[in-house]
């Protein structure tokens, strides 16, 4: 089973993820895709790939049930490597983002145990790990902010880093890196800082199986999208710094909620759900959401088809014709086999008329 497939930085190249523990890169091309590596390394089924920002190199982050998270790097053209192995989860780790390029090479991971860790890349090609204490029940899933969201500028130029996580405790937080906990040239700054939950989101009466940060389009406020096993979908919106976040839920889904993912412009989200479908929304102007499309409902409209009413009567004709010919052919199977028939001749004795109505059965009359 493929648990996750992501898009790099340019859509040349097209990760996915499975319960066989490995990783399968393709080239995509313009009529058809090809494997170029399967990465190893897990030991048991791989949930999420996240790909860095192309300024980094090809990098390729994965995480797994087994607890690990592994950083791979195409060393050159199919040739993967593992740079770095982060093991000190323990239990499954659910998810991997990358933060904003501005920020440098940042990763943060989430796991089954309820914490989330921060690895940072340092100049002397060491990382450094920062651990988040979140909810004790777990988290599934971890998002960033965008760089210069709403509320995150700070004095000097500067921009603090901000997450959100989504809990198996309902809830969703939203956290901050408090710069000031860390020393300016301790080699180990990202590991010293301190991220402190800025807000909780609660309106989930399940777990919160995703949450998804909107890109950062030039609107003046933040946007969070998160998903629960009670079958909604929330919308969390804020207008200014440290305000209060405005929740609107989507019309409810009858079945639970597994993903959400923004458009690269952030105004379409894809919503995953359990019955298999996979639907897009889209914000009105008088600031509500509705359904714009179905995946199916788009692939269907690329090959052109009959109507639905059109296509019913030979359906319906096509199943009662092979109908027909099963049953004729069981007959003639189950029927006794009968002698040659051949034709007789007519009898040298036969009177006129009967002469006369022979000839004419032998025509079909």
């Amino acid at each position: 089973m493929i648990h996750d497939a992501q898009l790099d930085y340019y859509g040349k190249k097209l990760a996915t993820c499975s319960s066989d523990r490995t990783i399968k890169i393709y080239d995509v091309l313009e009529n058809s895709n090809r494997c170029t590596a399967e990465l190893g390394g897990h030991s048991g089924p791989v949930w999420e790939v996240a790909w860095a920002h192309p300024k980094f190199g090809v990098l390729l982050a994965s995480c797994s049930y087994d607890k690990q998270v592994i950083i791979h790097r195409e060393a050159s053209p199919g040739n993967w490597q593992q740079i770095y192995v982060y093991q000190d989860m323990t239990s499954s780790v659910n998810s991997v983002a990358w933060a904003p390029h501005e920020y440098g090479l940042v990763l943060a991971c989430c796991s089954s145990d309820g914490k989330v860790a921060v690895l940072s890349h340092n100049l002397d090609d060491t990382w450094s790990v920062a651990v988040i204490e979140d909810s004790r029940q777990g988290v599934n899933a971890v998002t960033w902010a965008p760089y210069m969201s709403l509320g995150s500028q700070l004095e000097g130029g500067k921009c603090a880093k901000r997450l959100a996580t989504a809990g198996c405790d309902n809830d969703v937080r939203v956290w901050v890196l408090d710069d000031s906990s860390m020393g300016a040239s301790a080699p180990d700054a990202a590991a010293q800082a301190k991220w402190v939950e800025e807000t909780r989101l609660r309106g989930h009466s399940g777990w919160v199986r995703d949450v998804s940060w909107a890109p950062g389009i030039g609107l003046p406020c933040n946007t969070l999208a998160s998903c629960s096993d009670d079958g909604t979908v929330k919308i969390w919106t804020q207008d200014e710094p440290k305000g209060k976040w405005k929740e609107t839920a989507l019309p409810g889904f009858d079945n639970p909620v597994w993903r959400v993912s923004w458009s690269v412009t952030g105004n379409v989200l894809a919503v995953s759900s359990g019955d298999n479908s996979v639907t897009l929304w889209k914000e009105t102007l008088d600031r509500n959401w509705k359904q714009v499309s179905n995946v199916f409902d788009a692939q269907a409209m690329q090959q052109p088809q009959q109507p639905v009413y059109s296509q019913q009567p030979q359906i319906q004709a096509q199943a009662q014709a092979q109908a027909q010919a099963q049953a004729q052919a069981q007959a003639q199977a189950q029927a006794p086999q009968q002698p040659v028939y051949t034709q007789p001749q007519p009898h040298q004795g036969f009177q006129p008329q009967q002469q006369q109505n022979f000839q004419q059965y032998q025509q079909g009359y």
